[in-house]
């Protein structure tokens, strides 16, 4: 019989229905799974009586016939999600021991579903990584393996033990968020499928902020069916959110029909960067190849503004995280340093913030401060909010021209091995966004599917962004992707 943790969301939820497993049965598994990867680091706070509490609760819900689709299956919640009563520190040591007493909107819409709760998972400090390895709890280990070699390698960032977790059976799905390709670009290095939504369709309330107006929260799942089982829990409007937007939301599965024919998907010429590697142009073809063969018409476009997406997202992002980030200050909550005879609030203030963030969070609130500085407010900030204003008007111009979605790499490589870029000029790590910044300067939906191996054994996946509120659609359109491609590779179990 096939291990209960290696089920998707989908297949666990019918075996539930019909009576041949059960949540308790489905949580264990998974617990024991987890208890057994402790070399992936991906489960850094885990939670086995909430979560055998609610595997029981929602046997019994399912018996009495009252039963959503997340019903009783098992997944993990990214660390930057408050969960009352347990740890939520976003990876940083500045908010150790902080539990909350609230839950962020996402987690009880799930919890209210009947989802069970395992744990909290790894991830970059505050979000801000492509690598995870600036967590206060030490790398995540992604389960893929480069053939015969077994140097470890990065699951991606900033949600990096959701990608791992998922990648290696230890959930049955997780929770990810997304600023700048935070579930794309690690989905994609583990072989999953990770969805960003719109801007506004998920709640930001009580996800621990990095840049308010790029950080949205999204799924990340085993298939695209398993996807929109979960974007539609998570899904819903929330007045404690001025940002969340007040719309229906439909039922994503059932839009799953995989007819594309007469769809028409964008092939943006700007994202044909150079230096691109021959396996990353020969995946994005072959993906033109597949859902040319499904019905759709495929249409080059153009984004012109595309090259100056990164660097706009580097003055826009820090910035945003400046502010956000001013709040952690020793005094309210979290960590405090021990301070001198004769030391100030302002001592305080420096010691507590030097001792508790970490070198990449460091960085990123000096660059945002500098750039919202009197003297350069309007030659960085203001021209940044400019260009991500043009950007926005690529998309909806090429959107008004009938395009469906776009399809584009959803990384420049595949998963590269932890410790190899950390040493080099922060902005290499940084190009590993260059796909995926777009989507969200723009507040669009973008989905990343395993599409296929490099030559080491690597996953590699594809991109496709899709119109604004329009999630069903651009989730059909990756179902006739991932149909196509047939990704059934697994990592294989080292650990």
């Amino acid at each position: 019989m096939t291990e209960l943790n290696t089920l998707g969301l989908a297949e666990a939820r019918d075996l539930l229905r019909k009576g041949e497993t059960t949540s308790v049965g489905l949580t264990e598994a998974c617990l024991n799974a987890i208890e057994n990867a402790g070399a992936l680091n991906a489960f850094v706070h885990k939670t086995p009586e909430i979560a055998m509490e609610r595997a029981q609760a929602a046997d019994a819900r399912i018996k009495a016939g009252d039963a959503p689709s997340m019903c009783g299956l098992p997944v993990g919640i990214k660390d930057l999600f408050c969960t009352k009563g347990v740890e939520s520190q976003a990876a940083s040591a500045i908010l150790e021991g902080f539990k909350p007493e609230y839950e962020s909107t996402v987690s009880q819409k799930l919890a209210d579903a009947g989802a069970v709760m395992l744990g909290k998972l790894n991830m970059d400090e505050f979000a801000m990584g492509s690598s995870n390895e600036t967590s206060t709890y030490g790398n995540v280990v992604n389960p893929w393996r480069r053939g015969n070699d077994d140097a470890p390698l990065t699951p991606g960032g900033s949600s990096g033990g959701s990608a791992s977790a998922v990648a290696a059976d230890l959930c049955l799905a997780a929770t990810g968020t997304d600023t700048g390709g935070s579930i794309r670009q690690p989905a994609a290095f583990t072989g999953i499928t990770g969805i960003k939504p719109t801007y506004g369709r998920c709640s930001r309330w009580g996800i621990i902020a990095f840049a308010s107006s790029l950080d949205q929260a999204g799924p990340m799942t085993k298939s695209v069916r398993d996807a929109a089982i979960m974007l539609e829990a998570m899904c819903g409007h929330d007045p404690k959110d001025s940002t969340s937007a007040d719309l229906a939301v439909p039922d994503f599965e059932v839009m799953l029909t995989g007819d594309i024919k007469g769809k028409k998907i964008g092939i943006p010429k700007e994202y044909r960067m150079e230096g691109m590697p021959a396996e990353i142009e020969q995946l994005w073809a072959d993906g033109t190849e597949m859902l040319k063969a499904a019905g759709a018409e495929i249409v080059d476009i153009s984004l012109p503004h595309t090259k100056y997406a990164l660097p706009a997202y580097y003055v826009i992002a820090p910035a945003e995280a400046s502010s956000n980030l001013a709040r952690y200050d020793g005094v309210r909550y979290g960590h405090r340093a021990q301070l001198s005879q004769g030391d100030g609030i302002t001592e305080m203030y420096e010691k507590t913030r030097a001792e508790g963030f970490g070198h990449e969070v460091q960085r990123r609130v000096m660059i945002g401060t500098y750039v919202l500085s009197a003297g350069f407010y309007d030659a960085y900030y203001n021209r940044a909010r400019r260009v991500r204003t043009l950007i926005k008007k690529d998309f909806e111009d090429v959107f008004a021209q009938g395009i469906d979605a776009i399809l584009t790499p959803a990384t420049p490589s595949a998963a590269f091995g932890l410790g190899e870029m950390t040493d080099a000029d922060p902005v290499q790590m940084y190009l590993n966004d260059v796909f995926t910044v777009t989507v969200n300067l723009a507040g669009l939906p973008g989905i990343s599917v395993p599409a296929g191996l490099d030559k080491q054994g690597l996953p590699l996946g594809l991109q496709l962004i899709g119109r604004p509120w329009e999630e069903g659609d651009l989730l059909n359109t990756a179902y006739a992707l991932e149909s196509a491609a047939g990704f059934v590779a697994k990592a294989g179990k080292w650990w």
